[in-house]
Parts: structure tokens; C-alpha cells; sequence
């Protein structure tokens, strides 16, 4: 295998930045922000692990539902979460947390979606899919059947 070094010279008005980027044959994520804000990464894509989180039944008790869906791992930061409720779309309140940049130089996150207990009564699945740039979408569904409610 042939190993290279590329070195790219950005000139910025009174800002001189250097980046280096050196081949590597392993998972390798590198940032640097520079300028008012702008961010350069460097790394392999990497599709994050989704998990889907019921609410609880004391929440439901309460007269909400809320459901997570958690993605982990992944790369870059700006992977979207969107939920579909039975292959529809999402009309409840959804919220998302910033991405958190963990071990390995990789990113979690997560989404949230807040319906009433009694309409989560009606509901038989939802999905959380995961989607950035032109890569294919992953999704995970949660069956309400199979919760313990």
C-alpha cells in the first residue's frame, strides 16, 4: 500500500490555515474549525446504530407518549431523524438533540416524538429513519404491540 501526504494551503483574509491529511487504513475523523464558523471534516462515512425507545407506562398513565429514537455511532454529525407513524409522515411534536462527538471521533444523537397516550393507543408502529446526503436511509421500527404497556 502506498502511503501519501497531501497538504492543502487555504488563505483567509489576514488567516492562514495548513491542512494536512495523511492516508490511514483505519476509521480516522478529523475537524477543525476555522474562519466565522466554517467547519472541515475529514473522515469515512459511518451509518449510525438506531434504537427506538417506547414511553414509559408511567408517562402514559400521565396522558403522554413519548418515544426516542437514539442514533449512535455515526459519521458525520449531519445525519437527519425524521419519524413516520404507520408510514405517514409524523404530525406530533418532534424534537432533536445536537450531535455529540464520543469515542472513536463519532457522533450520537437523538430524536424525540410526543403524541397523547390515546392516540399512541391507535398507533400500530412507528420508524425512525435516519438519512444524510446520498447515502441510503436506514430506519428502525417499533411495533406498539410488542411494548409492554
Amino acid at each position: 500500500m502506498e502511503n501519501f501526504s497531501s497538504r492543502m494551503f487555504y488563505k483567509i483574509p489576514k488567516i492562514y490555515y495548513n491542512v494536512f491529511v495523511r492516508r490511514f487504513d483505519a476509521f480516522v475523523s478529523l475537524w477543525w474549525t476555522f474562519g466565522g464558523g466554517t467547519r472541515l471534516s475529514v473522515g469515512s462515512d459511518v451509518r449510525p446504530t438506531l434504537t427506538v425507545l417506547p414511553p414509559s407506562r408511567e408517562e402514559l398513565q400521565q396522558g403522554t407518549a413519548t418515544l426516542v429514537c437514539l442514533a449512535d455511532k455515526g459519521f458525520p454529525s449531519d445525519w437527519s431523524l425524521a419519524w413516520k407513524v404507520d408510514d405517514s409522515s409524523s404530525s406530533w411534536e418532534e424534537s432533536r438533540s445536537p450531535g455529540v462527538l464520543g469515542g472513536g471521533a463519532l457522533y450520537s444523537w437523538s430524536s424525540t416524538l410526543r403524541l397523547p397516550a390515546n392516540q399512541w393507543a391507535k398507533v400500530g408502529f412507528v420508524t425512525c429513519e435516519a438519512s444524510q446526503g446520498s447515502q441510503t436511509a436506514l430506519s428502525e421500527t417499533l411495533r406498539r404491540d410488542q411494548c409492554s404497556q
